[in-house]
């Protein structure tokens, strides 16, 4: 249970213990919406919450555990295994008028036997499990244990909900700052907002760290400096709208679609150095690898997909070297986006026809009645026939559509050229 006294971090005595307190996430435990609803009515099963630091997991489940009347056990995947899942266990049978809420904090770093070690208490209700994660549940979850749950998914904290955070630490006279004489600016409440990156602890633990450094018997001014130096970064501050950031990936993205590998790396050290998510990066540049190089170089793709991984799996600063080498890679790949517009096209004919069926030839036949009314009949199986099998494959209102037909003269092309290259060396 978390313990409220002086020797705690600002953000754990700052904690809310009501969704009155309780900012952002509005999508999922705003008045109204679903999972709120299931907390009011007391209806709640076992979850599992995704999301990136400091958006609320852990203090979404200390307000479930209070608003339900739940024992609420909170314990962290890093420090704990079986032995004391079974402790946990054997109290949750002996409450039998009280339900258990067992919150597991970075439950991706159980391994799959104890994961499956929770599934008979999920599944019988002696428990109900709240898992929080970082990682993406459909990889570090297991899939039984994952089919007992619904996943609710946690997004960065918006700049407005960090200043109301920073705002309720600075007004709190009980937890927070607000017996103390403290004056902080709104353009420093933005720019601390803006440098914490969606994490309202990183917000809550550099007030702390600004306010015990300062001289308690004087006023205490905070400033941008002083943000800066308790969050250890000395760089950009976005704009008030996050404007400056869009601005950051559109100049990468369009300095590697005009080829200068120097310029996207340096629009990308701007974003990393400024503390961008790195993963976010990746999904541009894997975005990038198809949308605008495509067909013209396969290989990018393969590059970019295996950057995102590298990133995912050894994080920021080490990551920052793997997308240095996409980037560069996808700057200097030839450029193509036929790709791009054939499926834009292929897509509004598929929004205007989706009233098409499937051709008869062409549809699976796995019982004799299909097989009666026409389902694959005249199919020509094209592995046991030489030379070009005259069939179609479009719908009769649309045959003959052709959505790459100026992008296969490019593609001839490129592969023309790959070809005399090979030949060369």
């Amino acid at each position: 249970m978390f313990n409220k006294n002086n020797d705690k971090p600002l953000a754990d005595k700052m904690r809310p213990g009501s969704f009155d307190n309780f900012f952002g996430q509005d999508e999922i435990v705003g008045q109204g919406k679903m999972l709120r609803r299931l907390i009011e009515l007391n209806e709640l099963s076992s979850l599992i919450l995704w999301g990136p630091p400091g958006t609320g997991k852990t203090t979404l489940a200390y307000i479930i555990s209070l608003e339900t009347g739940a024992n609420f056990v909170n314990i962290s995947a890093v420090m704990s295994g079986k032995p004391e899942l079974k402790k946990i266990i054997a109290e949750a049978e002996k409450q039998k008028d009280r339900k258990t809420i067992l919150f597991i904090d970075e439950i991706h770093r159980w391994n799959k036997a104890q994961q499956d070690a929770l599934l008979p208490y999920v599944e019988n209700g002696t428990i109900i499990l709240i898992g929080a994660t970082t990682e993406n549940p459909s990889f570090e979850i297991n899939k039984a244990l994952l089919s007992r749950s619904r996943v609710f998914i946690l997004k960065n904290l918006s700049q407005e909900d960090l200043i109301s955070i920073i705002n309720q630490a600075l007004e709190n006279k009980d937890n927070g700052l607000g017996k103390y004489n403290i004056k902080m600016d709104e353009q420093v409440k933005i720019a601390l907002a803006q440098l914490a990156g969606g994490d309202a602890r990183v917000v809550l633990n550099s007030l702390d760290l600004i306010y015990k450094s300062k001289n308690k018997n004087q006023k205490i001014k905070i400033t941008v400096e002083d943000v800066k130096e308790s969050l250890q970064r000395t760089h950009l501050i976005f704009d008030k709208k996050g404007e400056e950031f869009y601005n950051l990936i559109s100049a990468l993205h369009k300095s590697m679609r005009g080829s200068d590998a120097d310029a996207a790396l340096y629009w990308l050290a701007r974003m990393l150095e400024a503390g961008a998510d790195p993963l976010y990066v990746a999904r541009r540049v894997l975005r990038f690898a198809s949308e605008d190089i495509g067909m013209a170089n396969a290989e990018a793709m393969v590059q970019a997909n295996t950057v995102f991984d590298a990133c995912h799996k050894i994080g920021y600063p080490e990551c920052s070297v793997h997308l240095a080498q996409a980037v560069v890679y996808c700057a200097k790949s030839t450029k193509s986006n036929i790709l791009y517009k054939a499926y834009e096209e292929a897509a509004i004919d598929a929004r205007n026809t989706s009233e098409l069926g499937v051709p008869l030839h062409l549809r699976n036949a796995p019982t004799k009645f299909m097989k009666d009314i026409g389902y694959s009949k005249g199919y020509k199986y094209n592995p046991d026939i030489e030379g070009d099998v005259e069939q179609d494959y479009m719908p009769e209102s649309l045959k003959n559509k052709k959505y790459l037909t100026k992008g296969e003269i490019r593609w001839n092309v490129y592969v023309k050229a790959q070809k005399d290259k090979k030949k060369k060396v």
